[in-house]
């Protein structure tokens, strides 16, 4: 009897990886009044050695209060900013070691980046067509101009417009238009990433449910893989496969959507999730999130999180927490995880 075919089960191999990445602003004074008042240079640490993984053709989201450092992650990838140090590979190439325009065409011509307001990310004085056609163009993607308005016309058609609405401009369409144009955009190069940055934040509720439906939907069509900034919950578990919950800079929970909704493990994760609206009236336990967040220039010893945290300790307060895979499948950063001394807690479905 013939042997059965062997099936390999091994998870593909990440689209992108982001190893350690650390950037920090200089926030320093005037040279001449810092050396008149003897004050020392001071630096913000905006991302603080992050790390994680995005497997093709699935949705990490990253969470977390404002300014936890979530968009700093997103344009460091985007190639917006440069890291202080640490690594972004993208299909095992390091993203920060190339230094030219002409090294780094390739790869930036595979991703994109979707703008949280689609107000501002839009040129006002041109016409939705040459918006569009901008990428298609600068990467030489048609070799005529009749093949750029026939890509320009799918486009829009992909997105819900008409090939008509090329000919307007950007103040005569809605919001919701708006950031389905930005889309078209985005699709323009045909990337295989998308960093999405709170690209539903700036419109009403009914018209968020359209883009997210939207984003779905392409995603499935055309194979993309999305990094989704949100600080909407309710959004984040619509399109997410799995979540990381970021803090003063840092990574400290890492799991898929149905596990970190479900039984959240580190406590500041709780404490998010217990802000939403309990709309079911379940009678769960509730814990306001109480304190605010410290300042990234001089963030406290130990756990960042240690000063909000009705579970820190001694060790809490001087050694910090490095994320670790714990039982459940989460990736957490908690020494209280790691103890023992934090119980599971289900939260109830929403």
């Amino acid at each position: 009897m013939a042997a059965a075919p062997r099936v390999d089960v091994r998870p593909p191999e990440p689209l992108l990886e982001v190893r350690d990445v650390a950037r920090h602003f200089d926030v320093s004074g005037p040279w001449l009044a810092r050396t008149i008042a003897g004050a020392p240079r001071l630096s913000l640490k905006a991302v603080d050695g992050v790390s994680f993984d995005i497997r093709r053709g699935e949705t990490l989201s990253l969470v977390g209060e404002s300014g936890c450092g979530k968009t700093t992650v997103a344009r460091l990838i985007v190639g917006l900013y440069q890291p202080n140090r640490g690594q972004i590979l993208f299909e095992g190439t390091d993203l920060t070691s190339l230094r030219t325009r002409a090294a780094q065409r390739p790869y930036r011509r595979r991703m994109q980046m979707i703008f949280q307001d689609p107000y501002a990310s839009l040129n006002p004085r041109w016409r939705v067509r040459d918006i569009v056609a901008e990428p298609i163009r600068a990467f030489g993607l048609a070799r005529s101009g009749s093949e750029v308005r026939d890509q320009v016309a799918a486009l829009l058609r992909q997105v819900g417009l008409g090939p008509a609405d090329g000919e307007k401009f950007p103040h005569e369409f809605s919001g919701g238009q708006r950031q389905r144009i930005s889309i078209a955009r985005a699709l323009s190069n045909r990337p295989e990433f998308l960093v999405c940055d709170e690209p539903t934040s700036a419109l009403d509720v009914s018209v968020q449910a359209q883009i997210l439906n939207l984003m779905k939907d392409l995603q499935r069509e055309l194979g993309l893989t999305y990094l989704f900034i949100s600080h909407n919950l309710a959004v984040v578990r619509h399109i997410s496969d799995r979540v990381g919950v970021m803090y003063l800079g840092k990574l400290v929970e890492l799991a898929d959507s149905r596990t970190l909704f479900g039984t959240p493990r580190h406590p500041y994760t709780r404490l998010l999730l217990d802000t939403i609206p309990d709309l079911d009236m379940t009678g769960r336990a509730r814990v306001p999130v109480g304190g605010e967040v410290p300042s990234p220039i001089a963030p406290p010893p130990g756990c960042s999180f240690n000063p909000r945290c009705p579970f820190a300790n001694d060790r809490c307060r001087s050694e910090e927490p490095k994320l670790a895979r714990h039982r459940g499948g989460s990736a957490v950063a908690c020494h209280g995880v790691e103890e023992g001394r934090i119980p599971e807690r289900p939260v109830a479905a929403a």
